[in-house]
């Protein structure tokens, strides 16, 4: 594929959400709050998963590596935002625009293939319990999560390049707060034609392929669920992916809402507004609703706080 850029700008605008000033403040704090929440959450996840021994099993191996995924999502776009917001600047260069958009279809893909793994490892837990340690060897474990890595690489790869042929003119105001793929497309003055195309066949491909796997690993869990005659067994068993399940449902909830809603797929502003659900808050909530119901990151939790220097069990 040739790639012929003749573009001559140097920078784009990102417009955010208000043009407001007094607002600007409060949309800073907001902003960083819930990135910090974002880092320490995840952060806190992935070290007591690479302290704790009793955590070193295949679910926990692909939740750290998926909070992983989220520091460094949330990282791409939230941290430029709060530096223009800083600064009262809404200037991002031609290379960090694109810089940008790469990292950011990259850790979305990873992200949406991470839960389709982690949705099979869920499978085997429950439906081949016997063989499940076998199967999910750490060499497959680790086999599935590079796969996972490279395929991304190539996919964000490809619609980066897609863009570099482009050409921009006049039109350097991106109605969104950070450079997201369509808004970036649709300022172009080139034939954007291939670019749609490229776009709805590897969305089709990548995000098609891991949902469809994501629904037939429960159909499948669902099936064997029924299967168990205690209710206690079935609770034991459903208890299991609970979690999983949730973070599923609200991260495709909220994609397909943003670009499936009419009012979001005709307004630039509603847009912005509706994809801080899976750049942001998504990421924020992930930790959270992993560790609330999950008694292995509570003792987890507990063993490291009591591990800590100068803490000690009360005396009775």
């Amino acid at each position: 594929m040739e790639l012929e850029n003749n573009t001559q700008i140097s920078k784009f605008l990102l417009l955010e959400f208000s043009e407001e000033s007094e607002l600007q403040p409060l949309i800073f704090v907001i902003f960083l709050s819930m990135y910090l929440i974002t880092l320490f959450g995840n952060l806190l996840i992935i070290l007591l998963v690479s302290s704790d021994s009793h955590l070193h099993t295949p679910m926990y191996f692909f939740l750290s590596n998926l909070s992983f995924v989220d520091v460094c999502f949330t990282s791409t776009t939230i941290p430029k935002m709060l530096w223009n917001i800083q600064t009262h600047s809404k200037v991002i260069t031609y290379e960090a625009c694109v810089t940008q958009m790469y990292f950011y279809i990259f850790f979305a893909g990873l992200d949406d293939i991470l839960l389709a793994v982690m949705a099979y490892d869920r499978y085997m837990a429950i439906c081949q319990p016997l063989q499940y340690m076998v199967i999910m060897s750490p060499q497959l474990c680790g086999l599935l999560v590079l796969l996972s890595w490279i395929m991304n690489i190539m996919y964000s790869l490809l619609h980066s390049l897609m863009v570099l042929r482009l050409s921009f003119c006049s039109d350097l105001e991106i109605h969104h707060f950070f450079c997201e793929l369509n808004q970036v497309i649709q300022l172009s003055c080139s034939d954007t034609f291939l670019n749609n195309i490229v776009i709805y066949f590897s969305t089709a491909l990548f995000g098609g392929g891991p949902f469809a796997g994501i629904i037939y690993s429960y159909f499948k869990i669902v099936s064997s669920i029924n299967g168990i005659s205690s209710a206690q067994g079935k609770y034991k068993a459903f208890s299991t992916c609970a979690s999983h399940l949730s973070v599923v449902s609200l991260f495709y909830c909220t994609v397909l809402g943003v670009y499936l809603s009419p009012a979001v797929t005709h307004s630039s502003h509603t847009s912005a507004t509706a994809s801080v659900m899976y750049t942001v808050v998504m990421p924020m909530l992930n930790p959270f609703i992993y560790s609330l119901r999950n008694k292995d990151i509570k003792k987890s939790l507990k063993r490291f706080y009591l591990g800590m220097p100068g803490i000690k069990l009360p005396v009775t």
